[in-house]
């Protein structure tokens, strides 16, 4: 019996795949009927996908079951090192190395003690004009946990 393909074996496939059909992220998202942030995680690596949508997504990238195998495991989340020399992940890093205290304490002032779910959460990303260039705005949106017993 063969060993299941690594997830990040599959995103190689996948990334490859996609480029090669020139699909974009986002209509690979409208095709599954998934979140478009979601999605692209998902087919990265880092979420399980359903046996459902691991499937339809490898039909429409013509990717073998193998990928579609893969897709479906749970993830071992984090980031590798190397990725985060990545100038656009190592500037996420820094943004929240420097506004990550600050969106604490707002945060407990507004809502209490707790935290900002990564479990019950949604992010999205979206493209802003303006004279000066254009603004990427992403937004965070989780479930506030309450620490109370």
């Amino acid at each position: 019996m063969d060993p299941i393909m690594s997830k990040s074996e599959a995103a190689d496939l996948v990334l490859a795949a996609r480029k090669r059909k020139g699909l974009s992220w986002a209509g690979i998202a409208e095709a599954l009927g998934t979140p478009l942030v979601w999605t692209t995680a998902a087919l990265l690596g880092q979420h399980p996908m359903t046996g459902e949508q691991a499937a339809k997504a490898c039909a429409l990238l013509g990717l073998d079951e193998a990928v579609a195998e893969s897709l479906q495991l749970q993830p071992s989340r984090g980031t590798d090192p190397a990725i985060m020399a990545d100038p656009t992940i190592y500037r996420f890093t820094e943004a929240l190395s420097v506004y990550g205290p600050a969106l604490k304490e707002l945060i407990h002032e507004e809502f209490g003690d707790g935290i900002m779910s990564a479990i019950n959460f949604r992010v999205d990303i979206a493209r802003r004009p303006d004279p000066d260039g254009d603004r990427v705005v992403v937004t965070f949106d989780g479930k506030f946990l309450d620490y109370r017993w």
